[in-house]
């Protein structure tokens, strides 16, 4: 098969760069997802929470692409019959160094045009989740829940209508090599070749492109983020999302509350070192995966840290002994018992390190003459994706 671009990774960064693509250009684009079923991974495995932009540093790839992905999100739910609802969410402050950095966060919101307001005593908190405890908290009314799977799948149909789209699934890309003619891409399926090359792959992006001799100052170290749900008789403990006040130290936001659009609540997630790309279960085992990790220099040098090995620890914990997890919970919401947690759902989060121990934040793309490597579509990927996957496309675009 021969196209004029492959878009290797049908998630839900790779799907939206072919809409883009496919809508401004006559390109002709294949996408190449290696599952059968679409959103398997990062993308159907999220909390699905659209998050409206008051975390992230004013003027930051992070901020601009939450921002106005959020607002772009919901316009298209809205258009495609994606379930989403806007619940917001209430960010709560347990400690005075905590309130002080909602100060921070209000600060970010006011710079970013997010809307939102400090609510200053746990009576103005539980006004908005009556069992919520907290000293202060930060409500951004923005925040929406949306179903992530139904909407992969919406952009999948929409891509499908176009002549110039091709959507193959069922095509593990294994291999990807340079041609005259551009790249010759082997699946376990068939051959590909194309004059265009965007790398969207998600939990194996940096292996494709170090193929390719890019991005080697990097590799994906995969992070598991496990959920429990509440019973649906305790469900009335969160009406909403409520959310710890993150550390800015770390890139994980804590264990949280999120009302889903089929009215679930899930808690979580956890953030533990996955002892493989695709180990969704505490028991799964790739030994090349984790032997690739734990050999990563990178790796060692992060967990050289006092502070990520104490907190690899303390999240190692709370995936093998659910009296942690629980524990973790109660901070929010201090009724929620053990019996009131049922195991759910977990997802792996694609964290890219960089070879000096340093965790990647950003967004993380690299452009070649014929191609982009989009190496880190960190967190909030879900809620970026519309603005992101255009600005990839965009990018490519100019190359053509």
């Amino acid at each position: 098969m021969s196209h004029d671009v492959a878009v290797v990774g049908g998630g839900c960064v790779g799907l939206s760069v072919t809409k883009h693509l496919t809508e401004r250009t006559d390109l002709d684009v294949a996408i190449l997802e290696k599952e059968h079923h679409l959103a398997q991974h990062q993308s159907g495995r999220n909390s699905g929470v659209l998050h409206p932009g008051f975390n992230y540093p004013p003027e930051s790839k992070k901020a601009d692409f939450a921002t106005e992905g959020t607002r772009r999100m919901k316009e298209y739910c809205a258009e495609h019959g994606v379930p989403c609802e806007e619940l917001g969410v209430l960010v709560v402050a347990k400690t005075d160094r905590e309130e002080a950095h909602l100060e921070t966060l209000a600060e970010q919101a006011e710079a970013n045009g997010v809307e939102y307001e400090i609510l200053r005593s746990q009576e103005a908190i539980r006004e908005h989740e009556p069992h919520a405890v907290g000293q202060a908290a930060l409500y951004a009314p923005e925040a929406a829940s949306v179903d992530s799977q139904q909407y992969v799948y919406a952009l999948a149909r929409e891509i499908q209508q176009r002549e110039n789209a091709s959507l193959y699934t069922g095509h593990a890309v294994s291999e990807i090599e340079h041609t005259a003619a551009g790249y010759r891409i082997a699946t376990s399926n068939s051959d590909v070749e194309a004059s265009y090359l965007v790398n969207a792959a998600g939990l194996h992006a940096d292996t494709l492109a170090h193929q390719l001799g890019v991005g080697e100052q990097y590799q994906v170290v995969p992070f598991r983020g496990e959920y429990y749900e509440i019973t649906p008789d305790r469900a009335d403990l969160c009406q909403t999302m409520i959310y710890p006040t993150p550390d800015p130290q770390l890139p994980f936001l804590g264990v949280h509350y999120t009302r889903r659009t089929d009215g679930k609540v899930i808690v979580g997630p956890n953030a533990v070192l996955a002892f493989g790309r695709e180990a969704y279960d505490n028991t799964d085992v790739n030994p090349a995966d984790l032997a690739e990790t734990l050999t990563y220099e990178g790796f060692q040098k992060l967990l050289a840290s006092k502070t990520m090995l104490s907190v690899a620890w303390a999240e190692l914990n709370k995936s093998y002994r659910k009296r942690r997890f629980t524990e973790a919970s109660q901070r929010l919401v201090p009724e929620v018992r053990s019996e009131d947690l049922e195991k759910s759902y977990a997802g792996i989060r694609a964290q890219l390190v960089s070879d000096d121990g340093e965790l990647v934040k950003d967004p993380l793309f690299v452009e070649r003459e014929n191609a982009v490597h989009i190496l880190n579509a960190v967190s909030p990927g879900l809620t970026s994706s519309l603005p992101f996957g255009e600005h990839i496309a965009e990018t490519l675009a100019a190359k053509v």
